[in-house]
């Protein structure tokens, strides 16, 4: 039998953090060999499948990253900016996989992810899903198809927990309607709109952001002209979808050089 890749789950208390301990646990391919989460938090020093109650996995939560991702040969990441930043470096250190699905990132943050990525294998994508990326792909080529007489607006919901708005996943559609339309969705990006805000800037791209209950993750992209509309949509309602992508990432991941590399790329639509 072949040997089983290391694997740390950072973040591991959270949703996606529980979701990838249990579909590691199960895998034929996969070994969770830490779990890390921060400092002074509750379930430090406890077996993480105990703190998760269930029965004991053999790894103890851990607030110590360096000692942890020293002995892994992958990190998924699903924490925020500024632990994703320190992560980055002690996964570069070991050489271990990244997979990154942290979102909120500055262009800053960014700038050092690409460091680490010279080390290291860097994975990084605001959503995992296939289904996601496929839409990705597709808002890229309608937006490429149509002129600007049809008005692109992206339309994300989630859970009341979230704390970043828009969503990293409307951000990557955004980013695919400019590159199909040959524009940089920084410079016509509209995120917010609020009283008398004037009509519509011709070519922009709007966002609207909408929180509540248990939303997983729903995105539409509407292509809005004078008597028509078209609207592209994904509707995620299990977590599992956005853990499996990781997953696959992690297995994609092996045998790559380093760089920076995204959904895209781990599913041959690049």
């Amino acid at each position: 039998m072949a040997d089983l890749l290391k694997v740390v789950v950072t973040g591991a208390s959270g949703r996606m953090g529980q979701t990838l301990v249990n579909l590691i646990t199960k895998s034929e391919k996969l070994e969770l060999v830490g779990a890390l989460e921060r400092l002074n938090h509750e379930w430090v020093g406890q077996d993480i499948g105990v703190a998760m109650g269930g029965s004991e996995l053999g790894v103890v939560v851990s607030e110590d990253p360096i000692e942890v991702i020293a002995n892994a040969e992958a990190v998924i990441d699903f924490t925020t900016p500024s632990a994703t930043i320190e992560f980055s470096k002690f996964a570069a250190q070991a050489r271990a996989i990244h997979v990154i699905g942290t979102t909120g990132m500055s262009d800053e943050d960014l700038e050092k992810i690409k460091a680490a990525s010279f080390h290291s294998v860097v994975v990084r994508a605001g959503n995992m899903s296939l289904g996601v990326n496929l839409l990705v792909a597709l808002t890229k080529k309608v937006a490429a198809a149509l002129d600007d007489e049809f008005d692109i607006e992206i339309i994300e919901a989630h859970h009341k927990h979230k704390v970043d708005a828009p969503s990293g996943t409307a951000l990557m559609l955004g980013e695919a309607a400019a590159d199909g339309r040959g524009i940089r969705l920084a410079e016509l990006a509209d995120r917010g709109r609020d009283g008398i805000t004037g009509a519509r800037n011709k070519g922009s791209i709007g966002f609207a952001s909408i929180r509540g209950g248990d939303i997983v993750g729903k995105h539409d992209v509407l292509f809005a002209s004078n008597g028509e509309q078209l609207t592209l949509s994904h509707n995620a309602t299990d977590r599992n979808i956005f853990a499996r992508g990781a997953l696959k990432a992690v297995l994609w991941g092996i045998d790559k050089q380093p760089g920076q590399y995204d959904m895209m790329d781990v599913l041959g639509l690049n």
